[in-house]
């Protein structure tokens, strides 16, 4: 059996997906960072230094969009494609999980 067909990816200038590529990963970084979630000081150590080149990437596709005169950010296509690309799970990890109930 397949699985089921993702929505297509809606059409971005590259800019744009530069905007949601840098930030999916930044949102990625910081999931491995949170102190609310398991994991070793190595591991953030590592996401953390990662962090700082994501976040130049993510600064530069909003500079690039701004120099061009994109002065809105289309937030109904890049929602359709932030969940194309699983933005919603990925998103998720940065939270405080819920407290769990004894």
């Amino acid at each position: 059996m397949l699985p089921p067909e993702l929505p297509p990816m809606p059409a971005l200038t590259h800019a744009e997906g530069e905007l949601i590529d840098h930030y999916l990963r930044v949102a990625d970084l910081l999931g491995r960072i949170n102190p609310a979630r398991e994991g070793s000081t190595y591991r953030g150590l590592r996401a953390a230094q990662a962090l700082v080149r994501e976040a130049a990437g993510l600064r530069d596709a909003l500079s690039l969009m701004h120099q061009r005169g994109e002065s809105e950010l289309h937030s109904t296509t890049l929602a359709r494609a932030l969940r194309v690309l699983d933005g919603e799970r990925r998103t998720a990890r940065v939270t405080v999980p819920p407290a769990q109930r004894s």
